[in-house]
């Protein structure tokens, strides 16, 4: 199952550089690395990211990060997967723009 991460492309850009993170501001805080599923990922770039448009999606097979991958329970009591342990550019699978279109956050073809 492929799992997703919403960077903001500054983030991204330090993110690779680095050749792994912590997260962004909001998982160092929380103490992980939160993803969303396929079915997810829309509602969490349209309350998170409600109005930015540099942005880029990374997608990670959720097999392949461990048992530092857990499944919680987050919004509306869904299980969202939350990464303990930083996450290395090693884990990506792939990454694309994300861009803000008229209505909402253009996802890449074939993603559903």
């Amino acid at each position: 199952m492929l799992i997703y991460k919403i960077f903001r492309r500054s983030e991204w850009d330090a993110f690779r550089a680095a050749g792994e993170t912590p997260g962004a501001p909001v998982d160092i805080a929380d103490g992980f690395i939160h993803f969303s599923t396929a079915a997810q990922v829309a509602e969490t770039a349209a309350r998170h990211f409600g109005q930015e448009s540099d942005l880029v999606l990374l997608a990670l097979r959720a097999d392949d990060l461990g048992p530092a991958l857990r499944w919680e329970p987050s919004r509306g009591g869904q299980l969202f997967p939350h990464l303990y342990r930083p996450l290395r550019l090693d884990d990506v699978l792939w990454d694309k723009s994300l861009p803000l279109g008229a209505t909402g956050h253009i996802f890449p073809e074939g993603m559903w």
